[in-house]
């Protein structure tokens, strides 16, 4: 007669130590609670805005906060609590898209630099002309020679953001080809696709969600200074850059038309990178060790 194995405490399941280590870990508890409500408010702007963020009053312009209007209004008259939850829009989207695009091509490319032995030098080689560019330069550039459009905005904030990915997978991918289970995996003749499907991505996946969150949190920063100064979406859509950019002339007589979108815009960016920092925590073995 077997008799059960008694349950080792250091010999929970994956999921319930994480748990345990996600519970001691405010950081990203609290980056996640206030990046979820800025989600929640920006996806329920239809519903919660109390006017049309397009429309103009010219008798209530500058006014301050009201019950009528909770943020104010802006130098035409247009209500800038609506305008703020629409323009989160603009950031959520650019943000998720940045990272989400970027990810994939730093994947890709990373993976060609790491594995593919010719291909190194000149993948790097491109990566480094890029990076000496500032990102901000370089966006400003390709809007320039482009159509202002949201599509484009998030086209010109993902190229400088590639780099940034490739060099991080690449230098994954140089410690990983040395690893035996990818030896063994070639020495039985395993092909490259599926090598890098099996044994080389799964254990890229917690660095790359850690750098997809600052991905994130530098491409909604971009988009808002793009915007600001006048080569981001078009002035006529609401966001948050476009509305300081507005703003700036009446700073002294009305503050609130670029107190609010900027509190916004850095509560934003606050709770992106306090998310980042705690997935680090709680996905770095090293660090789980402390918590």
């Amino acid at each position: 007669m077997t008799t059960p194995l008694a349950v080792v405490p250091n010999e929970l399941p994956f999921v319930v130590s994480r748990w345990r280590w996600l519970r001691k870990n405010p950081t990203l508890i609290l980056g996640a609670l206030l990046l979820l409500v800025v989600a929640l408010i920006t996806l329920a702007a239809p519903w919660i805005a109390t006017h049309d963020p397009q429309d103009i009053d010219p008798l209530t312009r500058m006014q301050s906060a009201s019950a009528e209007h909770y943020f104010g209004t802006d130098a035409l008259g247009r209500d800038v609590f609506s305008r703020a939850v629409w323009g989160g829009r603009v950031s959520m989207i650019v943000g998720l898209s940045v990272a989400l695009l970027a990810t994939l091509g730093g994947v890709l490319l990373g993976l060609v630099a790491g594995f593919v032995r010719w291909a190194e030098g000149p993948v790097m080689r491109v990566m480094d002309g890029l990076m000496a560019i500032p990102g901000i330069l370089l966006a400003i550039a390709l809007m320039a020679v482009t159509r202002a459009s949201l599509s484009t905005v998030i086209v010109a904030i993902t190229v400088p953001e590639i780099p940034r990915v490739v060099r991080l997978v690449r230098s994954l991918s140089l410690t990983l080809r040395e690893q035996l289970y990818v030896e063994a995996a070639h020495a039985v003749g395993t092909r490259l696709p599926v090598i890098l499907w099996r044994h080389v991505l799964p254990n890229m996946v917690a660095p790359l969600i850690v750098q997809a969150t600052f991905v994130a949190a530098s491409a909604v920063l971009i988009e808002a200074s793009l915007s600001f100064l006048g080569v981001g979406v078009p002035a006529q859509t609401p966001s948050w850059g476009n509305m300081m950019a507005e703003g700036r002339n009446f700073v002294a007589v009305a503050f609130h038309i670029i107190l609010y979108p900027g509190l916004l815009l850095a509560a934003t960016v606050l709770a992106i990178n306090m998310v980042g920092d705690g997935l680090r925590d709680v996905l770095d073995p090293r660090l789980a060790r402390q918590l």
